[in-house]
């Protein structure tokens, strides 16, 4: 059963369609008025007000004509009966207020309220600013007057709520069309909208809480979810506790392939990352001149150099799983490894350069029964598909779905609020993680923290889900001394200790 208010977010996420759609049967089948959903909205608004900023006494509600107008018209009437000094503006023309946003500005207007047109005087010396310009369904640029206001907002250094969901922030991708509401905090109703957890949308709702707005349970059996949310707390029990007489043999042997000329520490972090993670042998195919001084630096990884694909046939035979690209260049000898260990039969988690190489010769060189997880970001998402980096992030869900279709692998598309999906299956979007991720290594230690959890025998799919959600954590624990400054390195440790809680 939900719970308003729920202090823990449910999982499940929509578009903003499935959202219209609940709301429908709500109303339609469940015979609970527009209007009483709307009173449950502004309510449940100012109580996430009155908890996030107790001190605070003087409102601005800025309003649009829809009903997201008529949520911040119900707040504004409940606010000023309960003390608090409220000033409402409205951006558009009244005479479009309809329905139930109309019913709940006439009530404003009976408690003595006054809509007021919008101007920027309004922001000046409010404690909290209210959020109700747009709802769920904007999905154009902002311009003009609606444009200049949210740049007013953003800069009138009040903290703001958010109705729902930001002003200008598109509910499905999490895309900014054009400008967008920075809210401290935003309340979202019946629904979790898809697009606030990820990209974009991350600076923009940081905080997002949820109301059910009493809805019967029932209702989320008509309308499956879009996408989930993940984060380490989903992803306990995966492993379980080890048995007292197990040996390293019961816990896989990562391959790691990579490190061409100058890039020794990408492979390294990459084998530490499987072997913090628990993998019960770690081995490191990389360029003769590094396997030394890899070995002193971490002589619990098997380190062998290898100069061609025949030399690195015993140790593909050998291992549980394989992860290619860390350091691995696009020269000959990139080419080489990679095509040797596309070759082999054993699960294979592919980044970096090895998703470079393979955007070159298209999603025929992805097929076949080896199963494969491609953890790019942005720019390698955007070689894969043939388009920049931006286009990627206009709608990363789309972009994850068309990556694992267009290759028949499983995506990590990674940077804020990473996404993890596979063909035909639901797509996972992680909660955690921090700006201070934005560093070189990152993405090799999470290649190895896959490759890890893939060798102790959890399926491709899970492996990745759990890995995102594992490096995020260790990453948000170890950003407790600062997030500036923050190295790859720094999450061996937390891994280690974060690791034994799966």
């Amino acid at each position: 059963m939900r719970r308003r208010n729920a202090v823990t977010l449910p999982v499940e996420l929509y578009r903003a369609a499935q959202v219209r759609e609940l709301d429908r049967i709500a109303i339609e089948e469940f015979g609970i008025a527009g209007a009483t959903l709307m009173e449950r909205a502004g309510q449940a608004a100012l109580t996430a007000l009155a908890q996030a900023w107790p001190a605070a006494r003087r409102l601005t509600v800025i309003c649009g004509p829809g009903n997201n107008g008529g949520d911040g018209f119900v707040l504004a009437r409940l606010a000023a009966a309960g003390g608090y000094t409220v000033r409402v503006g409205l951006l558009g023309d009244a005479a479009r207020l309809r329905g139930d946003a109309l019913g709940a500005h006439d009530r404003m207007r009976d408690a003595g309220i006054a809509l007021q047109p919008y101007g920027s005087e309004l922001l000046e010396d409010a404690d909290v600013v209210v959020d109700a310009l747009f709802g769920t369904g904007l999905d154009r640029d902002v311009e003009g007057a609606h444009a200049a206001c949210i740049a007013a907002i953003n800069a009138c250094s009040v903290p703001v709520l958010a109705i729902d969901i930001p002003s200008g922030l598109h509910a499905d991708t999490g895309r900014v069309l054009g400008v967008g509401v920075e809210a401290e905090v935003s309340v979202s109703f019946i629904g979790l909208k898809q697009g606030m957890f990820t990209g974009q949308a991350r600076a923009h709702c940081p905080r997002v809480l949820f109301d059910d707005l009493g809805v019967p349970a029932d209702i989320y059996t008509r309308v499956p979810p879009s996408a989930r949310r993940a984060d380490l707390a989903s992803c306990r029990g995966v492993l379980g506790r080890r048995r007292r007489s197990v040996h390293k043999g019961a816990f896989g042997h990562v391959l790691v392939i990579g490190g061409d000329a100058g890039f020794a520490g990408a492979a390294r972090m990459a084998g530490e990352g499987a072997a913090r993670t628990g993998s019960g042998l770690t081995t490191i195919a990389t360029r003769t001149g590094h396997a030394a001084l890899i070995a002193s630096q971490r002589p619990e990884l098997m380190c062998h150099g290898v100069e061609d694909a025949g030399a690195l046939a015993p140790l593909l035979e050998r291992a549980t799983v394989i992860a290619v690209g860390p350091g691995l260049g696009r020269g000959a000898w990139g080419r080489a490894m990679l095509g040797a260990a596309m070759a082999a039969s054993q699960p294979l988690i592919m980044d970096a350069d090895a998703l470079n190489l393979l955007a070159e010769h298209g999603p025929g060189g992805a097929r076949g029964t080896q199963a494969r997880i491609l953890t790019p970001h942005p720019g390698e998402a955007g070689r894969l598909l043939g388009c920049s980096s931006g286009q990627i992030e206009q709608d990363r869900f789309a972009a994850a779905a068309a990556i694992a279709e267009r290759y028949a692998a499983g995506v990590v598309l990674k940077g804020a609020g990473t996404l993890v999906c596979e063909p035909a299956d639901t797509t996972w979007v992680c909660q955690g993680g921090n700006p201070g991720m934005a560093s070189g290594g990152m993405g090799d230690v999470l290649t190895g923290i896959i490759a890890g959890l893939a060798a102790q025998g959890l399926p491709l799919g899970l492996a990745a889900r759990a890995g995102v959600c594992l490096h995020a954590a260790a990453a948000d624990a170890a950003a407790a001394d600062g997030e500036r400054g923050l190295l790859a390195g720094d999450l061996m440790q937390p891994l280690r200790r974060l690791v034994n809680t799966l």
